[in-house]
């Protein structure tokens, strides 16, 4: 099975428009048009009952002590954990691609609604992670299904590896149900994977480490 995007290339940087927010010589940051990427897939195996994508970020800090404080930086060996940020299930396998902005086309601060999509498009959505980060703020907090993109911090010493992991499933139906999370989605398709393709964008809000082109080892899915 293939994957690509038209958006973005395979081990590049993803363009701010695809991202939650983009920096700001004054502010650091500034919030963005947040548009899901376009997406692309060929060679489904025979046998597919639908499809699941999953986008996450290995790269974020393990600890926020340094996030986005001035006059610190977030040290390039501190460990970091997966943060997720889209999961969409149910794809039918007839579907060959997801176009720019489909299911997000801008921020919708408390999220947008799930899991039902809609008239957005075919699938259920998961919660992502920005569920959590606004937690604790008065005027963002809230669900946050389906896309939301990339902002990782300011201050980070290393670029981001935003990873879009497509998974070609032997059932109708994933089993999640609710309010499901990106790693309840990673344990549920175990079992039920005929097929996976995955490409990796790059994305910094750190302007002293923009065109640093190192990678690292991919954590596994």
């Amino acid at each position: 099975m293939k994957l690509w995007s038209d958006s973005f290339k395979d081990g590049s940087a993803i363009p701010g428009e695809f991202a939650f927010c983009v920096m700001d010589p004054v502010s650091h940051v500034a919030m963005s048009s947040n548009r899901n990427p376009h997406l692309a897939w060929s060679d489904v195996p025979a046998g597919t009952k639908s499809l699941a994508l999953v986008c996450h970020d290995y790269d974020v800090p393990s600890r926020g002590d340094d996030v986005n404080q001035e006059g610190k930086a977030v040290p390039a060996d501190l460990p970091r954990v997966d943060f997720f940020h889209w999961t969409l299930v149910d794809l039918p396998p007839s579907l060959a691609q997801i176009t720019p902005g489909q299911y997000s086309n801008g921020i919708t601060a408390r999220g947008k609604g799930g899991p039902d999509i809609g008239a957005g498009g075919p699938g259920r959505h998961g919660l992502n992670d920005y569920t959590g980060w606004f937690a604790g703020d008065k005027d963002m907090s809230g669900n946050y299904f389906g896309y939301d993109g990339p902002c990782p911090p300011w201050n980070d010493s290393i670029v981001h590896h935003y990873v879009f992991t497509l998974y070609a499933l032997d059932v109708d139906r994933l089993p999640v149900d609710g309010q499901f999370t990106g790693q309840q989605v990673r344990d549920a398709v175990r079992g039920h994977v005929l097929a996976e393709a995955a490409i990796t964008g790059t994305y910094t809000l750190n302007p002293n480490v923009v065109g640093n082109s190192a990678s690292k080892t991919q954590a596994p899915d």
